[in-house]
């Protein structure tokens, strides 16, 4: 391999390295979002410096007027690596408020991890970006 084959190559992992790495801290997790069952979906908006939740769409209408537009996740703050924390969700079906934690893993997917006072008891969940054409409910 030449030297300018071998400097060219360099300079091409170098350019997928760093565009890869931009590319995830980049993201935010502001949107809609899926949650894991498929069968809701958030709008995640910021409020001042920190992120906010609203329950904006369900797959069964006749829940709709119970927990349509209700605040879920609020209180999440920046952490410098592209997770937000020191938040909390809440859970409509369990009707229960837990610690939550934020990471946009690329711009369709976001990982949602609820614990309750230590991450060690957590569950994690995969969230899907939904379209931004999404019909919500109450509209």
């Amino acid at each position: 391999m030449g030297k300018s084959t071998r400097t060219a190559l360099q300079a091409a992992v170098f350019a997928t390295l760093a565009f890869g790495a931009g590319s995830a801290f980049a993201v935010e997790p502001t949107g809609l979002w899926y949650d894991h069952t498929g069968r809701g979906a958030v709008e995640i908006t910021k409020c001042g410096n920190q992120l906010c939740g609203r329950l904006v769409w369900l797959k069964d209408p006749k829940h709709a007027k119970q927990v349509c537009g209700i605040q879920i996740i609020g209180d999440l703050k920046p952490m410098g690596n592209g997770a937000w924390d020191g938040g909390w969700i809440y859970d409509p079906e369990r009707q229960s408020r837990f610690s939550v934690e934020l990471t946009p893993m690329g711009p369709r997917a976001l990982k949602v991890v609820g614990y309750m006072g230590t991450k060690w008891l957590s569950e994690t969940m995969m969230w899907t970006r939904a379209p931004a054409d999404l019909k919500r409910c109450g509209a």
